[in-house]
């Protein structure tokens, strides 16, 4: 039997919003939600490892924004992004964030445009 443990986190008090919703359309809790997850990403991941396939691992920091789309693609042998974001899909990855540099970049050029 597994033994729980209790955390604490952080996250956007939107989507803790909108999670609490899903959770009372289903009739089940946040937490077990979010173990239901967790649980997927976790085993998903080591299922990967174990096999030596390091797939999983590319879309995860791509989802992260760890990675850019252009470099996953290489990594993975694919062309086209479609392939890349149904690749997602299929790993249940959320779509990907930008890296912070891209961000801290966009971020920056939207600052030294006239006001």
């Amino acid at each position: 039997m597994a033994t729980t443990v209790n955390f604490t986190g952080a996250v956007d008090r939107d989507l803790l919003k909108r999670a609490k919703v899903i959770a009372a359309k289903t009739d089940t809790s946040v937490n077990a939600l979010f173990n239901a997850e967790l649980r997927h990403l976790v085993e998903t991941f080591e299922a990967a490892e174990i096999s030596g396939n390091q797939n999983f691992r590319v879309l995860l920091d791509f989802s992260l924004g760890r990675s850019a789309g252009d470099k996953a693609m290489h990594a993975l042998g694919i062309d086209s992004e479609e392939d890349l974001f149904l690749l997602m899909a299929q790993a249940h990855l959320p779509m990907p964030r930008l890296p912070g540099a891209d961000t801290r970049s966009m971020v920056d050029s939207l600052h030294a445009l006239p006001s």
